[in-house]
């Protein structure tokens, strides 16, 4: 029984020896660029005209109302943005949530697809971002000299679309409707094995829940909806916009998606998860054979 004792204890001191938090570096993601980011307060009638190299980067954040390390994540994006140099659009987790109203399945599912699982342990956990659908950044703790010089560097990474351009033109018809026109001027080399998808991000600029643990209480860039527009470089369509949680604050942003055309046979594979820290399980299966071993040695 002491040497049992004696081996537990070394288990324990294994778990309690395990780093809490890991510092994750960027890891590059495989399902083409997302890019874009023009865009109109719902009520207002808005036209501009942008050249492919001066839009901000495209900032997808999978966060939650009760996580605490998002609210550092998102103050680091805050930083960045307010340079004009990154547009942030925030998926809040829906599937299995019970404490955060503002997140939709189908939206959850769509990252879960596309970017994986967002925690080292394979869970589909908050916070994660992924800057122009090709780099993704998993968790709070950072080896820079702050998150906010991380981001920063993430967010001047170049895509390298050249010298292309990109129009957008929003004209409301009503308080939940509204006419999307768009022109995209770009390289047909992005485009050879790849397909385009037009789409408009709608996003209510915030909204108050006060029942959110993690502090904040107004949740801003809140994506509340995808609406595809098609595979044109140029066209125009109607979109009818949902309704906001609160207040009359939606915006519609234009948004491309150059996908990769994926043969049948390849497989495609989710951003891959850092093995810095060792898995709990490992532990406990350790554990479970030494006192395995321990029991036949005094059967």
């Amino acid at each position: 029984m002491r040497r049992l004792l004696s081996l537990l204890a070394v288990s324990s001191l294994l778990v309690i020896s395990l780093p809490a938090h890991s510092a994750l570096p960027p890891a590059p993601v495989e399902h083409g660029m997302v890019f874009g980011g023009q865009w109109s307060q719902a009520g207002n009638a808005t036209t501009s005209l942008t050249n492919l190299s001066d839009l901000p980067a495209v900032v997808e954040v999978f966060t939650a109302t009760w996580c605490e390390n998002c609210v550092d994540v998102e103050h680091g994006l805050d930083d960045v943005q307010a340079e004009g140099a990154l547009q942030q659009y925030h998926i809040h987790r829906s599937i299995g949530e019970s404490q955060d109203p503002f997140g939709t399945e189908a939206l959850d599912s769509r990252w879960k697809a596309r970017y994986g699982a967002t925690s080292i342990t394979g869970g589909q956990q908050p916070p994660g971002v992924v800057f122009n659908g090709t780099m993704m950044k998993e968790g709070s703790v950072t080896d820079e000299a702050s998150l906010y010089v991380e981001f920063y560097n993430m967010a001047n990474q170049s895509l390298g679309l050249g010298d292309g351009s990109t129009s957008f033109s929003w004209t409301p018809s009503g308080a939940q409707s509204g006419a999307l026109t768009w022109a995209l001027d770009i390289d047909q080399a992005h485009l050879e094995n790849a397909t385009l998808n037009v789409t408009a991000w709608i996003v209510e600029t915030g909204a108050v829940f006060e029942e959110g643990t993690n502090g904040l209480g107004t949740y801003p860039h809140i994506l509340r909806e995808i609406i595809p527009l098609g595979d044109s470089l140029q066209g125009s369509a109607t979109i009818n916009l949902p309704e906001a949680f609160d207040d009359d604050d939606l915006e519609v942003h234009l948004i491309y998606e150059v996908m990769p055309i994926v043969e049948d046979d390849e497989e495609v594979v989710a951003p891959k998860k850092s093995e810095d820290t060792p898995s709990l399980s490992f532990v406990a299966t350790t554990t479970a054979l030494l006192m395995a071993a321990f029991s036949r040695r005094n059967d």
